[in-house]
């Protein structure tokens, strides 16, 4: 697996995770622990931020390579189904 795929990855499980702890209890870990001790979104600080902007990407790099392997899969079984 490439380091990439691993590191995106990560991101993604780590927003899964936060937007868990938000829904469930209101509580925002990435702004608690890279903002300024707030859980609240409003107050997110500027590291916060891009981690919420790294996970983003994340998960569209995720959708690209998800993609890209399920026309290689295709096209080794012969197959054209379009999703």
């Amino acid at each position: 697996m490439r380091v990439i795929n691993i590191l995106t990855l990560l991101l993604i499980i780590v927003g899964g995770l936060n937007w868990g702890l938000v829904g469930l209890f209101d509580f925002d870990l990435v702004s608690a622990l890279l903002g300024n001790g707030s859980a609240e979104t409003a107050t997110s600080s500027t590291a916060a931020r891009i981690v919420y902007i790294l996970v983003a990407i994340s998960a569209v790099y995720q959708i690209v390579s998800l993609s890209r392997l399920v026309a290689a899969r295709d096209s080794v079984l012969g197959t054209n189904t379009t999703y």
